[in-house]
C-alpha cells in the first residue's frame, strides 16, 4: 500500500479548508484516509496551519510521500529539515 500525505478538502463553496492527512494513494481525495496529521486554512494565511510533527515524521520514516502542497507546508514548518537531519543521522 502506497502511503501519501495530502489535502483532503473541508469547508463550504468559496471558504476552502483543509486537513493534513496521510491516506492510501488509491483512495479520493475527500475520501478514506488513515490518520489526521494537521490542518491548513487558506483564507487566513500562513500562520493558521496546524500540524502534528510526531505523527508527521512517523509517516515520512514509514515512507510516506508528500504531495507538493503538503511538502511545500512541511518545509515551512521546518519538518522536511529534521526528517533529512535524522534520514543522514540513521545512515
Amino acid at each position: 500500500m502506497a502511503v501519501k500525505l495530502r489535502l483532503k478538502r473541508m469547508g463550504s463553496k468559496a471558504k476552502p479548508f483543509y486537513r493534513i492527512v496521510a491516506a492510501d494513494s488509491r483512495s479520493p481525495r475527500d475520501g478514506r484516509f488513515l490518520e489526521v496529521i494537521g490542518t491548513y486554512d487558506p483564507i487566513k494565511g500562513e500562520d493558521r496551519i496546524t500540524l502534528e510533527e510526531e505523527k508527521a515524521l512517523k509517516w515520512l520514516n514509514n515512507g510516506a510521500i508528500p504531495t507538493d502542497t503538503v511538502r511545500s507546508i512541511l518545509s515551512k514548518k521546518g519538518i522536511m529539515k529534521k526528517f533529512a537531519e535524522n534520514k543522514k543521522a540513521g545512515k
